[in-house]
């Protein structure tokens, strides 16, 4: 999705001027790679954290550790968590038009509203209870064989939190901006 202009006031009352979304190449070892593009006007400072972790590098080295077959992929989880942000989701308060559809990225998050970090979840299958109540913020536009192939591997026999039996490690994450310079994402 182009975008026109937008622009979204931050904290410090900073703008960011946002012409395009940013686009998002995932490298994973041994599965390969997804391109997405994030949805800045649908959930801007979701994609402003997940921006922002991505450039630091944060990502790099993660594993999807939660993997259910026709639902999801999870992933982005670690030791050392970032700060928890606000959920921007239709039943927070926050005007969100994503649906949970095949190839979506959403935020996870606990039973807390605000509780989001830095854990993210790609849509294997189309999951429309999850609408109106997760940050989606953006779309998979190349690599569905990838989310397949990631979706298809074995797990664990925990029907909650399967994990894979296998590492599936994110290499890297990386974000062309298209030259737009993300402020600090906003903690709740």
């Amino acid at each position: 999705m182009t975008l026109g202009i937008l622009s979204a006031c931050t904290g410090d009352n900073m703008m960011e001027e946002v012409t395009k979304n940013p686009v998002v190449t995932i490298e994973v070892k041994d599965h390969g790679t997804m391109t997405l593009e994030l949805d800045f006007e649908a959930a801007p400072n979701t994609v402003r954290n997940f921006v922002n972790l991505a450039n630091e590098g944060y990502y790099d080295g993660l594993i999807f550790h939660r993997v259910i077959k026709d639902f999801m992929i999870q992933g982005g989880g670690s030791q050392s968590p970032s700060c928890a942000i606000k959920g921007e989701f239709n039943s927070n308060g926050h005007n969100n038009p994503i649906k949970h559809e095949r190839g979506v990225i959403s935020m996870a998050r606990t039973q807390d509203k605000n509780s989001a970090t830095s854990q993210f979840f790609i849509m294997h299958a189309n999951s429309p209870h999850l609408d109106g109540e997760y940050a989606g913020f953006g779309y998979l536009i190349d690599g569905f064989d990838v989310l397949d192939s990631i979706a298809n591997v074995d797990v664990t026999n925990d029907p909650r939190s399967p994990q894979p039996l296998t590492d599936v490690i994110i290499e890297s994450i990386t974000v062309d901006t298209n030259g737009v310079n993300f402020n600090d994402t906003e903690c709740y």
